[in-house]
């Protein structure tokens, strides 16, 4: 095998895979299988939502990383962002870092939420709102905007408040998006295609 050879097999396989590609690589845990500690979690959220998301069902292989999204995601819950607008950051992020998992369950909870249909193809390209535009922005940047970006947030009317929420929204995002996308999490929901 010439050394070109070698070279084109390497970059072939180490190409970054697609979601065809993807399957399960962290199995999800029932409820019995899980630590004592994920079980009391899981339990709780299936008492909230009738279910247990895949999404928690394999986190629970760290009760702390489960713990932390709960907690996190309680708490924006009772934040300065609506039910609609925290949909439209998660719709957002979901697409921008190409998680099926969440821009399929996102999509569900946003139209749940009261999203029409054309809100939700809008988040997807950060669009159609302050929230959306600012999402982009922050995952985009990493969180460098500019000036001019964050003046055109307050100057749609988000607060400081808001802001930092779809600062922190866009985090907890990031960690389900990135987690899902490591695990090949299989979908447990209304399949959206990226």
């Amino acid at each position: 095998m010439r050394p070109s050879e070698k070279f084109n097999m390497c970059l072939v396989q180490s190409r970054t895979p697609t979601k065809e590609d993807i399957m399960t690589r962290i199995a999800a845990l029932t409820i019995d299988q899980a630590t004592p500690a994920a079980q009391t979690l899981l339990t709780g959220a299936k008492a909230k939502l009738g279910m247990v998301p895949n999404l928690f069902s394999t986190l629970a292989h760290s009760p702390a990383a489960l713990a932390g999204y709960l907690q996190l995601n309680d708490a924006l819950q009772q934040g300065a962002l609506s039910a609609k607008d925290r949909e439209i950051v998660s719709i957002a992020a979901a697409q921008f870092n190409g998680c099926g998992y969440c821009l399929s369950a996102h999509t569900l909870m946003g139209k749940g939420a009261g999203l029409p249909a054309d809100a939700i193809a809008a988040a997807r390209q950060g669009q159609g709102s302050a929230v959306a535009a600012l999402t982009h922005q922050v995952l985009r940047a990493r969180g460098q905007i500019s000036d001019g970006e964050l003046a055109a947030a307050r100057d749609a009317g988000l607060s400081d408040a808001q802001i930092a929420e779809v600062v922190a929204a866009v985090a907890l995002n990031v960690l389900t998006n990135y987690f899902n996308n490591l695990a090949g999490t299989e979908i447990d929901f209304p399949r959206v295609a990226l």
